[in-house]
C-alpha cells in the first residue's frame, strides 16, 4: 500500500500519479489534500509519514510546489527517509542506496510525464541490501555510538 499526500501546489500532479497507480492496479491511501485551495503541507507530510511508521503503508509519495517543504517536514520524523527526486536516476539511487521510504516531488518543478517515470522507478527499485548502505542508513538514523 502506498500513502499519498500533497498540498495545493502538488494537487494537480497528484491526480496524474493517482491515475497512473490506478492503471497499474497499485493500492494507495490518499491522505489529501482534496483540492488546489491553499493548505499547510506539514499536515499531509505527517499523515503520510505516520501511515508508513504505523505499518499501514509500505512507501509514500508526497508532492508540494517544489517538494522541498514537504520533504523537510517528513524527514523530521524518525524512521522516515524522504527523498526529493527530479529525475529517475535519483529515484533509483535513493531506493538502492538509502532505502528511501517516501518519494517527494515538486508539482511546479517536474511535468507529469517525468513524474510518472520517477514514481515508476521509485516503486520498482528495491533496496540493494549491501552492508555499506545498511551501515550508512543506521548512521543516518542513530547518533554515533
Amino acid at each position: 500500500m502506498i500513502a499519498l499526500g500533497c498540498d495545493h501546489g502538488g494537487f494537480d500532479l497528484m491526480q496524474e500519479v493517482k491515475q497512473y497507480l490506478d492503471q497499474k492496479g497499485l493500492e494507495y491511501e490518499d491522505f489529501g489534500c482534496l483540492s488546489n485551495q491553499s493548505v499547510d503541507y506539514p499536515i499531509y507530510a505527517r499523515k503520510v509519514a505516520h501511515a508508513i511508521l504505523d505499518g499501514r503503508c509500505d512507501k509514500g509519495i508526497l508532492i508540494c510546489g517544489t517538494g522541498i517543504g514537504i520533504s523537510i517536514t517528513a524527514n523530521k520524523i524518525p524512521g522516515i527517509r524522504a527523498a526529493l527526486c527530479t529525475d529517475s536516476f535519483c529515484a533509483e539511487m535513493t531506493r538502492l542506496h538509502n532505502d528511501a521510504n517516501i518519494l517527494a516531488l515538486g508539482g511546479r518543478v517536474v511535468g507529469p510525464g517525468l513524474a510518472i517515470d520517477i514514481v515508476d522507478t521509485f516503486l520498482k527499485t528495491p533496496f540493494s541490501g549491501d552492508e555499506r548502505h545498511a551501515r550508512r542508513i543506521h548512521l543516518m538514523e542513530n547518533e554515533e555510538e
